[in-house]
């Protein structure tokens, strides 16, 4: 198909994993992206998403430079 490449080829491009590219696809994230039976093709001039900055359910933000760590284990 021409005007797309493969999740590879797009993560290349980007310095990504494939992985995350298929990943971003499949979350909607990437504009025109289709899938194929197994395959994202996705159009040449796609942008890369950007990051949200959301945390993942369970886990808590990285104490900022200067902060002191609470201890649990004690």
């Amino acid at each position: 198909m021409d005007g797309y490449l493969k999740a590879e080829e797009i993560a290349k491009q980007w310095g990504i994993s494939a992985r995350k590219v298929q990943e971003y696809c499949k979350d909607g994230r990437i504009s025109g992206a289709v899938k194929f039976g197994p395959a994202w093709a996705i159009p040449k001039d796609a942008q890369k998403p950007t990051r949200t900055g959301k945390l993942k359910p369970g886990r808590k933000p990285k104490p900022s430079e200067g902060q002191l760590h609470e201890r649990t284990d004690i």
